[in-house]
């Protein structure tokens, strides 16, 4: 058999070294590229057209939503596999609306990894098991148990609002997604807009009730 060809995308260093060496300890595996944000993820992928890319949920410059959404309209034999902290029913909707194979908690067990990248290339869809309980209680519970002011957002503004409702400044937010702080500012008006929310405190209610981040947080 061919080996899988595979890129990574991640944008911490330490996180995608000990991705990358958990990956190279499957057999059939290779490593072909990595990527520190969204963008180059794209381009890497455009580049090498892997079997299976690995992406990390929220990157800076194109989160990992957006690039397999454009993946799957570019290049539908890429399979995708999107690591995320996020375990919310709405949020792996969005993944697999994008065109995802698999949705992996990063607080995952290292075998969990291997599970999905085998998963995957067999054609299947992988969800980690935190993941598919929440899925599965959701779709039995019905429409009265989906989140609606979470469907209102796109990726990027869900990602603006976990940072703001776990304290990081506009500057800080602007440093991280490489964006200006009037973006960011942008944003936060839309936000509130949307969820007709008033003010950050209301913003940091929210995102606690859908599950954004936890009262510890």
């Amino acid at each position: 058999m061919s080996p899988l060809r595979m890129i990574l995308a991640e944008d911490h260093v330490l996180m995608r070294a000990g991705l990358r060496l958990l990956l190279e300890q499957m057999d059939e595996v290779i490593v072909v590229a990595e990527a520190s944000d969204g963008e180059e993820a794209l381009h890497l992928i455009t580049i090498h057209r892997p079997d299976i890319a690995v992406l990390d949920i929220a990157m800076s410059h194109l989160t990992g939503l957006e690039v397999a959404a454009q993946v799957q309209e570019e290049l539908p034999e890429v399979r995708v596999i999107i690591l995320s902290m996020y375990a919310t029913g709405d949020y792996v909707q969005q993944a697999l609306r994008a065109g995802t194979k698999g949705y992996l908690l990063k607080d995952a067990a290292p075998v969990e990894l291997a599970l999905a990248v085998r998963a995957v290339a067999g054609g299947e869809i992988y969800l980690s098991p935190a993941v598919a309980s929440r899925v599965v209680q959701q779709f039995v519970q019905g429409p009265e148990a989906q989140n609606p002011g979470l469907e209102q957002l796109t990726p990027r503004q869900r990602t603006i609002l976990q940072q703001i409702a776990v304290g990081q400044t506009t500057q800080e937010i602007a440093r991280t997604l490489q964006i200006s702080a009037k973006t960011v500012e942008g944003h936060r008006a839309q936000l509130m807009e949307r969820l007709d929310i008033r003010d950050v405190a209301g913003l940091v209610r929210f995102a606690i009730r859908m599950g954004l981040i936890s009262h510890d947080d």
